[in-house]
């Protein structure tokens, strides 16, 4: 979405107040506003679909320690069973409730930031788990990132799986950065000799730090919805993966109309390099035909929105 295109185009810190507005006073939209409230949809509405890749299960009366029991009423624990033998099962904390609050707003503003790492666990992550999963041997004694984590399922199946050296589980929302931290507290008996580390990153703003050139391996997902990060999210790429020896980028991102396509043309301009793959995983690929075939376990399913591409990138 872009941020200054023209008249027609709102930016997305307005749309969060509009969602603000919405969520304090309840009334109809009036014709006029309609595009308007597209607009807010696409911003706000929750994924309650995906390719359910990763087993798991709600955990009921889950009791954490050191946290306000005022915050765990807005929470749910997940328990993800990794289809590894001998795997622990993975413990997952996020937000349990589907109304938007005035603090979350606050934030987003403060940082410019957005706050879908709060909505939901994206389906995209899902699919990134799965393919870290997959591919255990492409982390094994890496420095790794996820960039925009999230609740951090992909970060945290690679610390635990895959004897990764280093990972770090970074967002640049410190709320979800709680999140991270909260949840690599409760698996921090399964990261092995794994150290993990969670992390509050702003991209762009990494040049120059203790970080800067020392990844062999970033991963995220559903990381170019919005346009105007596009710019900022190359550079933290660049800044962050290894000038000596083989290093790599690898995100999984539905095309969204055109904003993939306008990312990877960015990549391009910015002297990167990349690859692109539709059919990368047989599962993945099973389950999306038998959505576009009209599974109706998700509805309205479109492979434009929501089938996420394999994207790799290097020096």
């Amino acid at each position: 979405m872009e941020a200054n295109s023209g008249k027609s185009t709102t930016n997305a810190s307005s749309l969060r107040w509009k969602i603000l507005r919405r969520n304090l006073i309840r009334r109809s939209s009036s014709n006029s506003e309609d595009k308007s409230e597209m607009g807010i949809q696409r911003i706000s509405r929750k994924a309650t679909h995906g390719f359910n890749l990763i087993p798991f299960h709600l955990m009921k009366d889950c009791v954490e320690e050191n946290v306000n029991p005022m915050d765990t009423s807005r929470n749910a624990t997940l328990c993800y069973t990794l289809p590894i033998t001998n795997a622990s099962q993975l413990i997952l904390h996020q937000r349990a409730d589907d109304m938007a609050h005035l603090n979350d707003f606050e934030v987003c503003n403060r940082y410019d930031i957005d706050n879908t790492g709060l909505v939901c666990q994206w389906p995209s992550e899902d699919v990134l788990a799965h393919y870290c999963l997959s591919h255990a041997s492409i982390f094994r004694g890496k420095r790794v990132i996820e960039l925009g984590s999230g609740y951090g399922l992909a970060g945290l199946i690679v610390a635990m799986t895959t004897e990764a050296r280093d990972v770090f589980i970074s967002d640049g929302n410190p709320q979800v950065v709680d999140y991270i931290q909260r949840n690599v507290n409760a698996n921090s008996g399964s990261f092995g000799g794994t150290e993990v580390k969670p992390l509050m990153l702003h991209w762009g703003q990494e040049k120059d730090s203790d970080i800067s050139n020392t990844f062999d391996v970033i991963i995220a997902s559903d990381c170019t919805f919005f346009k105007e990060f596009h710019g900022a999210l190359i550079q933290t790429i660049k800044s962050l993966l290894k000038e000596e020896g083989p290093s790599e980028a690898i995100l999984l991102s539905p095309r969204r109309g055109n904003s993939l396509d306008k990312f990877l043309g960015e990549v391009k301009d910015s002297g990167l390099h990349f690859n692109t793959d539709e059919m990368y995983d047989a599962e993945v690929w099973r389950r999306h035909q038998g959505f576009v075939e009209g599974d109706d376990s998700w509805p309205n399913y479109e492979m434009d929105h929501c089938y996420p591409l394999l994207v790799r990138i290097t020096r």
